[in-house]
């Protein structure tokens, strides 16, 4: 199984401290990528099978997370919503597997989430 957590947030000391976590609960990070486009090429780059998770960001630079994010969903890859302007609702609708963490969350938080998805949960 891979330990590979993709991480696409745009605010770079936000995108440090994800990083951190990540990287302290035991996985590894690709990214962060700070944009919906860069997050598909490294989708495409990697392929979703590489990826244990993904820890995104709703709001980017270059629009809404949701093209990257129907990708992995389809494919399988669990997904962990980081956001603090995202509609709950709509998430979950969209993506009812999906785990939602609002910004800021604590790393506790964080790690509890990335270990329940990467489980299965």
């Amino acid at each position: 199984m891979s330990d590979v957590v993709l991480l696409v947030e745009d605010e770079l000391f936000i995108a440090m401290d994800l990083q951190m976590t990540i990287e302290d609960a035991g996985f590894s990070v690709e990214g962060p990528c700070t944009s919906v486009s860069e997050a598909q090429d490294r989708i495409d780059r990697l392929g979703s099978a590489a990826l244990a998770a993904a820890l995104l960001d709703v709001r980017l630079s270059d629009g809404i997370v949701f093209p990257a994010a129907d990708r992995l969903y389809a494919d399988g890859v669990p997904l962990i919503f980081h956001s603090g302007h995202a509609d709950d609702g709509e998430l979950r609708r969209r993506y009812p597997k999906a785990q939602i963490c609002p910004k800021p969350s604590a790393p506790a938080d964080l790690t509890a989430a990335l270990h329940h998805c990467v489980q299965g949960g």
